[in-house]
């Protein structure tokens, strides 16, 4: 299986957690309380990671490589599955990855950014 590095990849990602939902057979990763990915497998249970993208910018992917696919079982608009027995580039996997979480941190409120960012920690200049 490529992209090995893949879930250590997300998880050092500022403030992301990951759980096991055992109903779908996959893990999840989160920001703030929301899912940017998941780890599993499709109906014939090749293994997949799903990840959240614009959607003109998953649309490209999808033409560029017949390893990504619309979402498995989400919105096939926001979502793309990508064969982690494929060959798309790893560069490509990591800017995935990396819009994902940053598609789902944007959404949330400023306050929740600065906390995870760690930006409210700092002490305010008098």
């Amino acid at each position: 299986m490529a992209y090995e590095w893949l879930d250590e990849y997300c998880l050092n990602k500022q403030g992301v957690i990951k759980d096991y939902q055992p109903e779908w057979q996959a893990t999840r990763y989160f920001i703030g309380g929301k899912m940017f990915a998941m780890q599993g497998g499709d109906k014939n249970g090749k293994p997949i990671f799903t990840m959240k993208l614009e959607p003109l910018f998953g649309d490209y992917l999808r033409k560029q490589y017949k390893d990504i696919v619309p979402g498995y079982y989400m919105n096939k608009q926001h979502w793309n599955s990508l064969y982690l027995d494929g060959n798309v580039p790893d560069d490509v996997v990591r800017d995935m990855a990396d819009k994902a979480y940053m598609a789902v941190l944007q959404t949330l409120t400023k306050k929740v950014q600065k906390e995870i960012s760690g930006l409210d920690n700092e002490p305010s200049a008098k």
